[in-house]
């Protein structure tokens, strides 16, 4: 049965090439009760410029339940036609709070909360405050994607006639996974959660573009995603999701990250 959905983004995730697909974009947000809502497929690059949404945009959207193979309960297929953008980006004035009230209106106080949800209902999407960020880690993965993929995306869109470039965006030749702790009693201090935020591998090839080597970019990715989206001012929050192919696994797909209220700084420095 289709629904007409209202849903403020508030994740887009690196595209990666399907065959089925063309390109997978997994983008995620919550409705006006502060229910997270996730839609795929959509070729983001394919659609009209009318159409391109931004992060912490309201955008409504007819689309059906997922059924089968993903039982996720959160998860939608789009009617990509239907898309509509309503109103402009909510800004970050007043630090954030015009996002918070909708993104944090029910969010999870770890990731084990996550882990036991999932259990209970199959939660797959979720936001929680970490209790401590202690590293960014960085490892070299494969520099393009499987020719296969890239095989398959081009048939399609030869066929399809498909209006982006038929060049999948470039592939990150690294992977990042932040490693940090929760406020949890069952939480052993040593998660290490994979990062596909899309904005990662925008930064990480803006900074190549602009004439870094890859350790250099690499350098500036953890300089801004450690030390400046987790710095102790930040009030620093996770989206995360689960791997439809991996139910178990759960991956960063985006970080709100606002400055901690002053009166937070101030009971901080006390102890």
């Amino acid at each position: 049965m289709t629904e007409h959905l209202r849903v403020l983004i508030t994740v887009k995730t690196f595209p990666i090439p399907s065959s089925k697909y063309d390109e997978l974009v997994c983008t995620a947000g919550v409705n006006e009760q502060g229910d997270f809502v996730r839609l795929y497929p959509i070729n983001f690059r394919d659609l009209p410029f009318s159409q391109q949404y931004k992060k912490y945009q309201w955008l409504e959207v007819d689309a059906v339940k997922h059924t089968g193979r993903d039982s996720r309960k959160e998860s939608y297929r789009p009617d990509c036609d239907s898309i509509r953008l309503r109103g402009e980006p909510i800004s970050s004035r007043n630090n954030w709070e015009d996002r918070a009230r909708f993104v944090l209106a029910k969010q999870s106080g770890s990731i084990e909360e996550l882990y036991a949800k999932q259990e209970l209902d199959k939660t797959s999407l979720g936001i929680f405050r970490p209790k401590e960020v202690s590293d960014l880690i960085i490892a070299p993965t494969e520099a393009d994607w499987k020719p296969g993929f890239k095989a398959a995306l081009m048939q399609q869109r030869l066929w399809e006639n498909r209006r982006a470039s038929k060049e999948p965006l470039r592939k990150v030749p690294f992977k990042y996974q932040y490693r940090f702790s929760c406020e949890d009693v069952r939480c052993n201090g040593k998660h290490q959660m994979m990062i596909e935020d899309w904005e990662i591998g925008v930064l990480y090839w803006k900074c190549v573009d602009g004439g870094a080597t890859p350790q250099e970019a690499c350098d500036k990715v953890k300089q801004k995603f450690l030390e400046q989206i987790c710095a102790p001012e930040r009030d620093t929050h996770f989206y995360v999701g689960t791997v439809l192919a991996h139910p178990k696994s759960w991956v960063i797909i985006g970080i709100f990250w606002p400055r901690k209220s002053v009166s937070s700084l101030a009971q901080g420095s006390l102890f």
